[in-house]
């Protein structure tokens, strides 16, 4: 690929007016009018097909986490900036999502963010720890512990933001980008436990040993969410992601009673923007219809799942994302390129597919490698 993004990327930048102007009476998601982003460029491309369960050139593909971490040009420009700084930045943050399509090939950008990131945009006291992940100052005890997570105005607390996304769609031009949020749940999670936990088991004592307090935190963090994705679309983005890395964690009862609800507000208050809606977990096998019903339009699995028993299990109606064990990765190729075609198989039995691993790129994750699964996806998938 070109080192200019714009060149490499943009096949629609020399569209005239009247050309534009088609490109604004086509349908969204589930046949609604698709308004805003949802009109550009990347309408057509592969990846919003999919999406949408419609057929496609070959199987579309992006890697959750491939903003930064594995690259050597991630950690270039990040070098003595912290993370939340840089996640402030709008020039850091464009040039940060844009690096892994220049070298991966991938068909979408992701947002370079972090589910805390609208946290500290109100200004919580949170700060991310190398190696440790999200701490805060003050965990949520008890109800006089919300007055930290203020109403928001999303024009002043998230304007770095919405000139972020708007510097990155134009130079991605006809590839999607993807905005995304952290689920109520996962975001809790930190607040209550302080930082990451392995067992939540402050954050399921206060579910169900105090759940209006536990109920009134997810309600104030899905209207935080919601605003934050929502931003993010207006600005450009061409579909969204909600992440509940730790539902999991949960059984579907407690899922369905305390946890979904907020899951579907989010999912739900961004349905007017015409923009498909991705939902994805760790560990949710047991989960997937729920999520399903809470809102998506496209299911995230992790690899524990394959692809066509969690089409099965959630129904026709949605597209499924996934699911490479980010471990395979560290084998050798013939495994890691047996492993890809199942996947491939497995997606193509289901209704629309997006490859993905099943969970994020790690850290020591060889870019090389990651740049041949591009590459084996699509040509092994090219119809």
């Amino acid at each position: 690929m070109h080192d200019s993004v714009t060149e490499s990327l943009n096949p629609a930048a020399d569209l005239g007016a009247s050309d534009a102007e088609k490109l604004t009476e086509v349908p969204g998601p589930r046949g609604e009018a698709a308004p805003g982003a949802a009109r550009g460029a990347a309408y057509d491309s592969d990846f919003l097909r999919a999406a949408r369960r419609e057929p496609v050139n070959h199987t579309p593909v992006w890697f959750m986490r491939q903003a930064g971490r594995a690259l050597p040009e991630y950690r270039k420009v990040r070098t003595g900036i912290p993370m939340l700084d840089s996640c402030l930045r709008p020039d850091l943050v464009t040039e940060i999502t844009l690096q892994p399509v220049r070298r991966y090939g991938v068909d979408a950008a992701v947002l370079f963010s972090d589910i805390v990131v609208p946290l500290k945009a109100i200004g919580v006291d949170v700060e991310i720890v190398p190696n440790v992940g999200p701490v805060f100052a003050n965990p949520i005890r008890d109800f006089s512990d919300l007055d930290q997570i203020r109403p928001l105005d999303p024009a002043a607390d998230f304007s770095f933001l919405a000139e972020a996304v708007g510097q990155l769609v134009g130079e991605l031009g006809a590839t999607p980008l993807i905005g995304f949020g952290g689920a109520p749940f996962t975001v809790a999670s930190y607040l209550i436990e302080g930082g990451p936990s392995k067992n939540h088991e402050k954050t399921k004592a206060m579910m169900l040993g105090a759940p209006e307090l536990f109920a009134a935190l997810l309600d104030r963090l899905a209207d935080l969410t919601a605003a934050f994705m929502r931003v993010q679309v207006e600005a450009g983005a061409s579909l969204v992601q909600l992440f509940d890395s730790w539902a999991g964690a949960l059984s579907p009862h407690d899922y369905e009673r305390y946890v979904m609800p907020h899951s579907a507000k989010v999912l739900t208050s961004l349905a007017d923007l015409g923009v498909p809606r991705i939902h994805f977990g760790v560990g949710t096998g047991e989960l997937l219809p729920l999520m399903a019903a809470a809102g998506a339009d496209v299911i995230g699995v992790d690899w524990r799942v394959p692809l066509d028993e969690a089409s099965r299990r959630v129904g026709p109606g949605y597209a499924v994302q996934g699911n490479l064990d980010p471990a395979v990765m560290f084998a050798p190729w013939p495994v890691i390129e047996a492993r890809v075609r199942e996947v491939l198989a497995d997606g193509a039995r289901t209704p629309g597919h997006i490859f993905n691993l099943g969970h994020g790129v790690t850290p020591d994750m060889d870019p090389d490698r990651l740049t041949r699964v591009v590459e084996l996806v699509h040509e092994a998938s090219a119809r």
